[in-house]
């Protein structure tokens, strides 16, 4: 039995030079890119395999120049794919949910692609957690003080963090307050890792099973 659910994942295109910018000031256009399409096809992968009603993807960029584009538009066959609008990530964020609300009318549960580490099982947890209380938002937050899960009722939730800055060291906490501020009960989900630099990508690829595109691809180039 699907969860009535959609998951949404907002997600750039894995074409050097346009994802993984910060990643890519430490390991190079090219390199961040091929981890940026393996952490993709794991985040697609988790979602397929979690048992939600939709699955959803704001794209932006240009899949036909992207690592692995055929791989990632074979494994999109089984998702709605948005075009990503707006003038700054709050914004698309903010318009994604929007349109995804607009098209399915469900509760919306939201993902990226720098938790290549999370799991279908996870997943499903959560959002049956988003959908056990009417009303009820659910905000998983990252290491580095922003968010990795965002799950709310519906998209007028999503509008209250539409002020909130992204990229920085209290998003999270931010994007926490704002939803309270809104009137909004918020769960607490598990705090994980993203890859955001370097320094991430090893301990993130030990979070992900032998099977995992991300973890084959950190192995290709450590010998491991």
């Amino acid at each position: 039995m699907n969860l009535d659910v959609a998951v949404l994942v907002v997600a750039k295109a894995p074409v050097p030079g346009f994802a993984k910018t910060r990643l890519a000031r430490d390991v190079g256009d090219a390199r961040a890119a091929d981890l940026a399409a393996a952490s993709l096809l794991d985040t697609l992968d988790a979602v397929t395999g979690a048992g939600v009603a939709q699955r959803v993807v704001a794209m932006t960029g240009d899949l036909g120049r992207a690592v692995r584009g055929t791989d990632i538009a074979s494994a999109l066959d089984c998702f709605t794919v948005l075009p990503q609008r707006g003038e700054n990530f709050a914004a698309r964020l903010v318009n994604a949910h929007a349109d995804t609300f607009d098209a399915f009318g469900l509760p919306i549960l939201q993902i990226g692609m720098d938790t290549p580490q999370v799991t279908a099982v996870l997943l499903a947890e959560s959002a049956d957690l988003l959908t056990e209380r009417r009303g009820r938002c659910v905000l998983g937050l990252a290491e580095d003080g922003g968010w990795w899960i965002l799950g709310v009722p519906d998209a007028v939730a999503t509008e209250a963090i539409g002020s909130v800055p992204t990229s920085s060291s209290d998003t999270g906490r931010l994007t926490r307050e704002a939803l309270l501020a809104a009137g909004a009960e918020v769960l607490s989900l598990p705090t994980l890792r993203d890859v955001d630099y370097a320094t991430d990508v090893a301990p993130v690829a030990a979070l992900c099973p032998e099977s995992s595109h991300f973890r084959r691809e950190y192995l290709s180039t450590t010998g491991g």
